[in-house]
């Protein structure tokens, strides 16, 4: 089955870290470019950060700074390293396989 299935969110403090990961299924993750995006209910799905077939990175402005995207190829991974959280980062945070391939998500969430 060719899939993507995100984990690793979960309710951090304001401050706080997490890690997400995004394991492939069914297709080598290598060949792709790879994207995170994230969405509040009632708000626009958002770009988050994108990597490249050899790592190349590239952050929206509101996680710059903050949050660093990696791949493994050998785990048939992607990865996305969240510091400094704010709540206005509580999302769904999806990853993304460019151009037609979206998993379910993973809800995190910053509060107190």
């Amino acid at each position: 089955q060719v899939q993507l299935v995100e984990s690793g969110g979960g309710l951090v403090q304001p401050g706080g870290s997490l890690r997400l990961s995004c394991a492939a299924s069914g297709f080598t993750i290598s060949n792709y470019t790879m994207y995170w995006y994230r969405q509040a209910p009632g708000k626009e799905r958002e770009f988050v950060a994108r990597i490249t077939r050899t790592g190349g990175t590239n952050y929206g402005d509101s996680v710059k700074g903050r949050f660093t995207a990696s791949r493994d190829n050998a785990k048939n991974a992607i990865y996305l390293q969240m510091n400094s959280l704010k709540s206005e980062d509580t999302a769904v945070y999806y990853c993304h396989r460019f151009a037609d391939l979206w998993g379910q998500g993973t809800q995190v969430t910053v509060s107190e």
